[in-house]
């Protein structure tokens, strides 16, 4: 045998040594974002122009959604079966409105500066519109809304800063027997724990910024869900983190609202950033 072709095999021997060591190290070693989870968009809605910067929606019985849009005090009531916006129900002046809860007759929307509008028999012909303050200001960017119906509350959380800590989120209740809200969170998310050490930040209230919450009708799970970087948190009652999903901005360019069907069936409305607002029902994988 030559010397080259000795030179030759050695190479390659010393080549497939080394493809080896780096194959077993990749097989040790998790890729980046390999401990989220994965989703699978069942269906999506595209919207009509007035509700592309769709910020908020509600279940609604007979497959309908309650929703709101960030300029207008309009309620806006859509068919997922017609694909229509079936009502409209003028409820307050332009402002900027990203919240929406429902209990029974009463819709419940949460302005970004922390009212929160009441609009008691809101589908019907004599509508009553009244407002209340919460403890959060317009500093802490309010968002998120929604209905405990179990506990005859709503529960809210602040975009931006939480008024009593720069390192955890608070989740706040406000009871509906006196519309006062507690200034103890019932849970908190910590801009420390391991499921956001990917994004923290200096400034510690920027590594989560919730854009609304849903509770689960079975498990009764938290589910916040964050439009600026989409992503979604799963917390159980204890506020302990379960699960953790990366969504993608191309089915979610800006996600903004998320509610559950009766049946646990979850849908996500994003708003369209220059296309049209979509509401898309996800499943998750557990």
């Amino acid at each position: 045998m030559s010397q080259i072709k000795k030179y030759v095999i050695g190479f390659f021997a010393v080549l497939a040594v080394m493809i080896s060591m780096i194959s077993c190290k990749m097989a040790v070693e998790r890729p980046e974002n390999s401990d989220k989870k994965e989703y699978t968009v069942n269906r999506l809605w595209e919207l009509p122009t007035s509700l592309e910067e769709i910020s908020g929606i509600a279940w609604l019985p007979n497959n309908k959604l309650a929703c709101i849009e960030d300029e207008d005090g309009i309620i806006f009531i859509y068919d997922l079966k017609t694909e229509k916006i079936e009502e409209q129900i003028k409820f307050g002046t332009p402002g900027d409105y990203e919240g929406i809860a429902v209990d029974k007759e009463d819709a419940y929307i949460l302005r970004s500066d922390g009212v929160i509008f009441q609009v008691a028999q809101y589908r019907s012909d004599a509508i009553e519109t009244s407002h209340f303050k919460t403890l959060f200001t317009i500093k802490n960017n309010m968002e998120s809304l929604t209905m405990d119906s179990k506990n005859n509350r709503l529960i809210t959380i602040t975009k931006d800063r939480d008024p009593y800590s720069d390192d955890y989120k608070g989740l706040y209740q406000i009871p509906l027997d006196t519309k006062e809200m507690d200034a103890n969170p019932i849970l908190k998310i910590s801009m420390k724990d391991d499921a956001l050490k990917e994004y923290q930040k200096k400034k510690a209230y920027k590594s989560f910024n919730p854009s609304d919450v849903a509770i689960h009708p079975i498990t009764r799970d938290y589910y916040v869900l964050e439009g600026k970087t989409p992503r979604l948190i799963i917390m159980d009652k204890t506020g302990a983190i379960k699960n953790f999903y990366k969504l993608d901005k191309k089915n979610f360019p800006q996600p903004e609202g998320i509610t559950f069907a009766p049946d646990g069936t979850l849908y996500i409305s994003t708003e369209g950033k220059g296309n049209h607002g979509a509401i898309l029902e996800v499943t998750l994988d557990k």
